[in-house]
């Protein structure tokens, strides 16, 4: 565990050369990362939400790929198309940017609900079905996908089917003046994205996966994560709760947390510090709850003030 967790330690100052004061931030992509999930960034533009794709993708050696959501983009330009080959007198498939390791899928919400669509069997069963066909994705494949939640005008809200595949959904949010200086220093001569080197195999990120399963989460961890999940359906601010693929998200999400924290096993705590990035995407505030200032994260902070923790036996 102490090698994982110094390779970890690698990898996140590596980031942190482009991502400047933001490790809880970096923190959280490498918990998806390490969970095989996937991660929606949700922010004002201009924060790093790009940066932060590209820096996690340089950072290992994976292929990367990225795609501009429009509102003309069609299906085919992200998983493929086949073309007749008039040598061969038959249709190939031409793998469209989909077959990466990373792909990031920038202003995801601009694309139409058929072009968002076309992630979905990606997302959960690593696969793309084309003309029939079924082709595998690479092992290790994650959407990296952003958002501006404050322009609304020509975006297409994403449905709930499509956000529940999501593992987290993280803000970046603005620098300090003394980060945003900082910032500024560094790329007066060029963006130090360009000189970030891979740290980190492909072997090496296959063995830290596999790591975060072995991390110990004793039974009562796992009845309170249940009890919070279990709390969100029936809260009555809410009209859909988290589903139980968020309280499998929680249970990883709190195993990968210890295993970067340098712990063998999982801690109410941590249980509590993912919780509102790995839930709150997965439900929906009433419409009166929200005109009293309502919120999934107010909802989520609620739940965990009034659900009791655990105590160590």
């Amino acid at each position: 565990m102490q090698t994982f967790q110094n390779q970890l330690l690698i990898l996140s100052d590596n980031i942190e050369k482009v991502i400047v004061g933001k490790k809880e931030v970096i923190d959280l992509a490498l918990i998806t990362l390490l969970c095989r999930g996937h991660l929606l960034i949700e922010d004002v533009p201009g924060v790093g939400k790009t940066m932060l794709a590209r820096s996690i993708a340089n950072s290992l050696a994976l292929r990367f790929k990225r795609v501009q959501f429009t509102p003309d983009l069609l299906p085919s330009d992200i998983t493929g198309v086949s073309i007749f080959n008039q040598k061969a007198g038959e249709f190939e498939f031409k793998p469209g940017p989909i077959f990466t390791n990373i792909l990031l899928t920038d202003e995801i919400n601009r694309a139409t609900p058929r072009a968002q669509s076309s992630l979905l069997e990606s997302m959960e069963e690593l696969q793309v079905t084309a003309d029939g066909k079924t082709y595998r994705l690479p092992s290790i494949f994650m959407v990296i996908a952003t958002q501006n939640p404050i322009e609304l005008q020509g975006t297409y809200p994403l449905p709930e089917a499509q956000l529940d595949r999501f593992f987290m959904r993280i803000k970046v949010g603005y620098p300090s003046i003394d980060q945003e200086v900082r910032v500024m220093e560094m790329q007066i001569k060029a963006h130090p994205i360009h000189s970030v080197a891979a740290v980190m195999t492909e072997e090496e990120l296959r063995a830290i996966q596999s790591a975060v399963t072995q991390v110990y989460i004793e039974k009562s961890v796992k009845e309170y994560i249940a009890k919070l999940v279990d709390a969100t359906r029936q809260h009555p601010d809410l009209i859909l709760g988290a589903s139980p693929r968020g309280s499998l998200g929680l249970m990883r999400a709190s195993q990968a947390l210890a295993l970067l924290k340098h712990s063998d096993f999982v801690e109410p705590s941590m249980v509590k510090q993912v919780a509102k990035p790995v839930l709150a995407h997965r439900m929906i505030v009433k419409p009166q709850s929200k005109l009293k200032g309502g919120t999934e994260e107010k909802v989520i902070e609620e739940v965990l003030n009034r659900i009791p923790v655990p105590v160590e036996k």
